[in-house]
């Protein structure tokens, strides 16, 4: 697998953590995109083609002929979320005229409630699609696009590794796409513990138990699942995928594992406390993880969130998987895909995810090393 490491002058600690990084894996010097960005986690979308996607692509076309580049790992630093297009002033002049029907439907009281919803509803999409709001994005996930020349903008776009959509027609093709990741996390330590712990979990072997969070029991009907309940079957198929490799701890009640109950955590899947973490876990070293929420992955830097990615990479784990927005729950990784992957032994966490993600140009993101291989073959 052959890396591409970018990196971000104007963050203190991003191009000296892509080096030790780069040190660790062995991976070319040539292979360090360093690149001036801004310091938000938020990056417009001209400085997103103008800058970070021409320096990468000129990085690609520079080493195409000693090395073909299929992973690209962004570094503490690198924004994490692409704002959508600005609108012209006509349509922003739209934007307030529908926000004035809003106020004005909110201030009357009226016993058409159905009706009002609806038309609240329709006032809402009309404003979205004005301000090219389905347009936002995951940097990492934009940028799984950067050989394509041009593509719809607007909402998602088909996977064409996800498993589900194999022999399926799709916009893009596999040549087209490549694995995006971060190394990241609120300070340069938590990054520097982060890639040390994968390295030290890959020579040990990642020990422990697993934790599923289910919220309802087995159905016995699984062909018409959908949504949430197919999510939900897919954390019992995960559970029982993983008990091959550890001691499985599931959780069929709708209340979450409770806060210090969870000893030994070496994997964790669950659902569903939004932007609010419960400290139930004693992370061991080079642990995986991801909570099924929207927005979980928002910031990796505020420290007054309470979001699932940030605090669980405060607290230790080695990898998680987060939305910056509003994915749906079908724009997640499916978990038994994910976990059944990464504990077969043959993939790494890099292409675990990438199999298991529906869709990409979305709000997906992966904070960890793709390279890391937690477990050998059985």
């Amino acid at each position: 697998m052959e890396v591409l490491v970018v990196a971000n002058t104007e963050t203190r600690g991003s191009v000296d953590l892509a080096r030790y990084y780069m040190k660790k894996r062995s991976i070319p010097a040539s292979h360090l995109l360093v690149v001036s960005l801004t310091t938000d986690e938020t990056m417009s979308r001209r400085e997103y083609d103008e800058v970070l996607v021409k320096s990468v692509n000129a990085s690609l076309n520079e080493l195409k002929s000693s090395a073909r580049i299929s992973t690209i790992v962004l570094m503490y630093g690198v924004p994490l979320k692409v704002a959508p297009p600005l609108p012209d002033l006509q349509a922003r002049e739209q934007v307030e005229q529908y926000r004035t029907a809003q106020a004005v439907l909110e201030e009357n009281d009226s016993t058409a409630e159905v009706q009002a919803d609806q038309k609240k509803n329709e006032i809402l999409e009309k404003i979205i699609t004005l301000l090219n709001t389905n347009q936002r994005a995951a940097v990492d996930s934009e940028l799984s696009l950067v050989k394509v020349a041009d593509y719809d903008l607007d909402g998602w776009i088909k996977n064409p590794y996800y498993v589900g959509f194999q022999g399926k027609e799709a916009i893009v093709t596999k040549d087209q796409v490549l694995l995006v990741s971060r190394l990241d996390g609120p300070d340069v330590k938590t990054v520097r513990r982060l890639i040390d712990d994968t390295l030290w979990a890959e020579k040990k072997g990642l020990q422990g138990r697993a934790y599923f969070d289910a919220r309802w029991q087995t159905p016995k009907e699984t062909e018409l699942l959908g949504g949430y309940s197919l999510y939900d079957y897919s954390l019992h198929k995960a559970a029982k995928d993983v008990e091959k490799r550890m001691k499985v701890v599931l959780d069929e009640q709708e209340t979450l594992f409770a806060e210090n109950s969870c000893p030994d955590a070496a994997i964790y899947c669950g659902w569903y406390s939004l932007a609010k973490y419960i400290d139930s876990f004693d992370w061991q070293r080079g642990a995986v993880g991801f909570h099924i929420a929207s927005s979980e992955c928002s910031t990796l830097r505020g420290t007054e969130s309470s979001g699932w990615c940030l605090k669980m990479l405060e607290k230790g784990v080695a990898a998680t998987i987060g939305p910056v927005y509003e994915p749906y729950v079908q724009g997640f990784p499916v978990p038994h895909v994910f976990f059944g992957e990464l504990l077969e032994g043959y993939m790494s966490l890099g292409e675990s995810y990438l199999v298991s993600l529906p869709y990409i140009s979305w709000q997906m993101v992966l904070v960890g090393d793709p390279l890391y291989q937690p477990f050998r073959p059985l």
